[in-house]
């Protein structure tokens, strides 16, 4: 076992990352959890039996297969490592799924011992306006790498206050946090993503909320199949980082409340 551990989110960026000469081991984070139930113990059996159900109930996959996607492969963070480094991207799901693991480590490791660093890709002009990690050949994820920023203490304390409040989905708390806090230092990523989800809380006058409404706006205006909705939503609303299979989440709704038909 190396005494580096990489965690990547998804394996979207693991083919352009094995081309690359960084040493240490690799995890993969296959969850999504900017969308279905949480709870703030994120180490709890609960925590991770309610995810399995919500997984299969809603994507139609198999709870072995998330046992051994998703929960085995967590199981690499039980092991000592002296450096973590955290490859996550810039939109909603992917800063969620970073407050997730901050929590797990923060909770798992003490945290005197490792260099927990975080990675991330905005729109980097010398990558070509690259919109993911996906994207990037060996070369660019060792860029990427050199300029990595280490986390701190207050780092930790603020992705933790920003756990709980997106796990209580109060839109009211979550406004007047976003507001008082500064998001400088090695996470500022974190405060458009989640002034993204303070919009998905909100509820209009037509008791939809912003994703709903812009679905069905997008439906509207011309777009009557779901893979021409998937890519006018890509192209304008790309802080949300949502997959088809997340945005059929959102289409199903409009469905059964009968305002779309596809």
């Amino acid at each position: 076992m190396s005494n580096i551990l990489h965690i990547l989110n998804g394996d979207a960026a693991l083919s352009g990352f094995n081309e690359t000469g960084l040493d240490g081991d690799v995890l993969v984070w296959r969850e999504v959890l900017s969308e279905g139930p949480l709870q703030e113990n994120i180490l709890s059996g609960s925590f991770w039996s309610a995810r399995a159900q919500w997984i299969s109930q809603t994507f139609k996959e198999d709870i072995d297969t998330y046992q051994h996607k998703v929960i085995e492969e967590l199981g690499k963070l039980n092991s000592d490592y002296t450096e973590i480094n955290l490859w996550f991207e810039f939109d909603l799901h992917c800063q969620v799924n970073l407050l997730g693991v901050l929590q797990m480590l923060s909770r798992k490791t003490d945290m005197s011992a490792p260099a927990i660093y975080l990675i991330c890709l905005a729109d980097c002009v010398q990558f070509n306006f690259a919109k993911g990690l996906g994207e990037l050949n060996g070369e660019q994820f060792e860029e990427l790498y050199d300029g990595r920023e280490r986390l701190n203490e207050w780092e930790f304390e603020l992705a933790t206050e920003a756990w709980q409040l997106y796990v209580q989905s109060d839109a009211a708390e979550l406004e007047k946090w976003l507001n008082k806090n500064n998001f400088g230092g090695g996470i500022p990523l974190l405060k458009p993503a989640l002034q993204a989800h303070l919009k998905r809380l909100q509820v209009n006058e037509a008791g939809l909320g912003y994703i709903e409404q812009r679905l069905l706006d997008i439906y509207n205006s011309g777009a009557k199949t779901r893979s021409s909705i998937y890519a006018t939503f890509w192209n304008e609303d790309k802080i949300f980082g949502m997959g088809d299979a997340e945005i059929d989440i959102y289409l199903d709704r409009l469905q059964q409340k009968q305002l779309i038909s596809l």
